[in-house]
């Protein structure tokens, strides 16, 4: 598996980072786009009760269709991420393909990213439902990403480690490690604040 090093910076003013972004030569890969991820499990759960925490993504990217196995570390860090990942050719047919032998999709996730390249690293810009925009930063070593960080000028005090769910935790300081976006059937734009946010 692919071990991911990446970083999160919360409470992100996009157009700010687009033009730190700009000024330094970034070059925007893709501008923000709607994505939509199916989250695959089995029903009784496993992947994302087991250890390590895991979980099948298939998800629609605008330009291509991924499908991954992606495993976290249950204590969240730079490189406590490890992933399989292909590209498939229909997002309704890959997770169709999964419930037709025995899996369960729990999770039906939108989201908006806009994908720029620095360097050695990703950023992306990130927006979920019901938080405030944050950033993501990937790169190839643990050094690549601090030095962009610092590139643009965020303070690796403030860096957050893990998943999605890790910026819904931020904000929402009641949820528990045991409380997933998963147990949310459809995390959209356009849909009401779900009880598992609500204090």
């Amino acid at each position: 598996m692919n071990t991911e090093i990446e970083v999160k910076f919360l409470n992100s003013n996009h157009q700010e980072i687009r033009e730190k972004l700009i000024r330094l030569g970034a070059v925007c890969k893709q501008p923000m786009r709607l994505m939509r991820r199916a989250i695959i499990d089995y029903p009784d759960r496993r992947l994302q009760t087991g250890d390590p925490w895991s979980f099948i993504r298939v998800r629609d990217e605008g330009d291509k269709v991924t499908l991954t196995y992606k495993q976290l570390d249950r204590e969240a860090s730079l490189s406590g991420a490890r992933e399989i990942e292909t590209v498939v050719k229909d997002f309704t047919a890959t997770v169709a393909l999964f419930e037709a032998v025995g899996f369960r999709c729990f999770s039906v996730q939108e989201t908006k990213r806009e994908t720029w390249q620095y360097g050695l690293c990703e950023i992306v810009l990130d927006e979920w439902p019901w938080v405030a925009p944050y950033i993501e930063i990937e790169g190839d070593s643990e050094e690549a990403v601090k030095e962009c960080a610092g590139a643009l000028r965020l303070d690796w005090r403030d860096a957050v480690f893990g998943d999605a769910m890790s910026v819904y935790r931020a904000q929402y300081p009641h949820l528990t490690t045991q409380d997933t976006l998963a147990t949310i059937d459809n995390i959209a734009f356009d849909t009401p604040l779900p009880e598992l946010l609500k204090p």
